[in-house]
């Protein structure tokens, strides 16, 4: 009998196949286009260049999905903006 453990992190991101939704939409689209592909080509290479693709594709997407950090941009802007002069008095006890 299967057993099937309790999802508790229901505020979670939902994941198809270990992807975000936008990156298996992303996926998707990609995998539709070689369809088309391999529907309109009748080279056996084009075939097996499209699926080298997909795989690839896939592995790339599950690596920034798990490394996020891999494409995380600095912030440009501080967390908070003051028009204040900063004029140097500490006012807090030592």
């Amino acid at each position: 009998m299967k057993t099937f453990e309790v999802y508790r992190n229901i505020r979670k991101q939902a994941v198809i196949f270990g992807l975000p939704i936008s990156l298996f939409a992303l996926m998707m689209v990609a995998i539709l286009a070689s369809l088309l592909v391999i529907i309109f080509s009748f080279s056996f290479g084009i075939i097996i260049g499209v699926l080298i693709f997909n795989a690839a594709l896939y592995v790339a997407l599950i690596r920034i999905t798990n490394h996020p950090q891999l494409f995380q941009i600095t912030k440009v802007f501080p967390k908070i903006i003051s028009n204040k002069k900063n004029i140097g008095f500490n006012y807090e006890q030592d």
